[in-house]
């Protein structure tokens, strides 16, 4: 994904949570890494795609382990707040 903000602005910086369904186009605030494979999916500054967010929603359902992100069930994301 795009990186549009430098991650540790976007990490200490204001951020807001929303529902995942609401959380593409918005800048990451916070790490999410799906394990397996254990490879960072969302890093602190890049723009959110839908294509990333269906992957760790419903690899989440599935019982997919996220151990990054605030909350582990990716109702809601972390966003820099606008």
């Amino acid at each position: 994904m795009e990186t549009v903000q430098l991650p540790r602005d976007a990490f200490f910086g204001p951020v807001e949570v929303v529902p995942a369904s609401e959380a593409a186009g918005r800048i990451a605030a916070e790490q999410i890494t799906p394990y397996p494979p254990g490879v960072p999916a969302i890093l602190p500054g890049e723009r959110i795609n839908a294509r990333v967010i269906d992957y760790l929603v419903s690899g989440a359902k599935a019982g997919m382990v996220l151990p990054d992100p605030a909350d582990p069930s990716m109702e809601t994301v972390r966003v820099v707040q606008e």
